[in-house]
């Protein structure tokens, strides 16, 4: 295999590396130093992933790059395009950090992330696993468990792929797709620091968000994280009762742990919190449910984000009503809170985190989507 380490696993591609450890790389391989910072500034500059159109390195130094260090590393699987402009890609990670090769279990090692474009901003949601360990008894990504980690050239990697749809780069970014971001937490705040630094994507912390089910140990580390960027919490619920009926791990950490997490996160990066609720019809969504969410949000001065329902196929979840939905917030509003109500996007191609894998295995011998809304790619190609 081109790029090979040791034991068959492939090299760290270009999206796995800072500057010094690209020019440590290039080095090593008797090339100048000063050739990573070229790479880079061609890669993450011009959008350029192709050696051969590198054109201020030297030809001997191209021919070794693709060789040295890989300039990909998954293939886009499915790309779909909603109504809204809202674009998903899924893409598949052969046998790359402790992942299956594709094919060989199950949906192999496959991803979802999704590019929301709004008036000024173009947001790219990212997965930080294949799968999820936490199991929302309403959420697509977990059905079936984790498959493994991504690693940060990985998540990296999504972000570089929606930032090049075609509609300009990324202004924004979310981990809210596929997995629990304080469960990979060294990768997650690997690709973080690529993601921000100015040789990188260049995309300021105050829009970045980490979004968590709620582990406690997991936000007090990311409270030590160099980088202040925004917290999020899928709260999903209102009380502790509820939360351990939609939320599997909220059996170890209660509603009052993690918000004294949170409030510890708010006290040192001055941060302030963000409570994802996610509305499912006569489960979560009713005025007395509001009325508690109010008191939680009270205490942290939080701002909470009203989620509506995307149906997944074959779970026992609906989508709410307008009604309802507009009564919870006016509730909310009348406490106090600060609530939004977030707008469905992409809803005609299934953009809820993990729906399109779990579509794909569940019902691969359906009719393929109309060309006007799925591109499909095998090539890996990032144009």
């Amino acid at each position: 295999m081109r790029g090979s380490a040791a034991g068959g696993r492939p090299r760290p591609t270009i999206f796995d590396h800072d500057p010094g450890s690209l020019r440590a790389t290039c080095e090593q391989a008797d090339m100048p130093g000063y050739v990573a910072d070229q790479v880079l500034g061609w890669v993450y500059g011009h959008g350029v992933t192709t050696p051969e159109g590198m054109t201020n390195i030297a030809t001997r130094h191209r021919e070794r790059l693709a060789d040295l260090v890989p300039l990909s590393s998954g293939s886009v699987l499915e790309h779909q395009s909603a109504s809204d402009g809202t674009q998903k890609l899924l893409i598949g990670w052969p046998g790359r950090g402790g992942l299956p090769v594709l094919g060989q279990s199950g949906s192999g090692g496959e991803s979802e992330c999704v590019m929301i474009p709004a008036a000024t901003r173009r947001t790219g949601c990212l997965s930080s696993q294949v799968g999820c360990p936490v199991g929302c008894r309403f959420c697509a990504s977990g059905i079936g468990g984790l498959d493994g980690n991504l690693t940060a050239g990985q998540i990296v990697e999504q972000a570089f792929r929606l930032g090049h749809l075609g509609v300009g780069r990324l202004t924004n970014v979310v981990f809210m797709g596929m997995g629990e971001p304080l469960a990979n937490a060294g990768a997650v705040v690997a690709a973080i620091r690529t993601i921000n630094a100015p040789w990188g994507l260049g995309i300021g912390v105050r829009r970045i968000t980490v979004s968590t089910v709620g582990l406690p140990a997991g936000i007090r580390k990311l409270t030590e994280f160099e980088l202040p960027v925004k917290l999020a919490l899928s709260l999903h619920a209102p009380n502790d009762e509820i939360r351990r009926q939609l939320i599997p791990w909220a059996e170890y950490a209660t509603i009052a742990e993690l918000l004294d997490a949170c409030d510890g996160y708010f006290r040192k990066t001055g941060r302030e919190i963000t409570l994802e609720y996610l509305l499912l019809r006569r489960v979560n969504d009713r005025v007395t449910h509001a009325e508690e969410l109010a008191t939680l949000a009270r205490r942290l001065r939080a701002t909470v984000n009203l989620i509506r329902y995307n149906e997944v196929r074959g779970l026992p979840y609906d989508r709410p009503t307008t009604a309802d939905v507009l009564a919870f917030q006016a509730t909310l509003r009348r406490r106090g809170v600060r609530a939004h109500i977030r707008a469905s996007r992409g809803r005609d191609i299934a953009a809820a985190c993990g729906q399109l894998r779990h579509e794909r295995v569940s019902d691969s011998n359906s009719p393929p989507a109309s060309a006007s809304t799925i591109t499909r790619s095998s090539d890996g190609d990032m144009s």
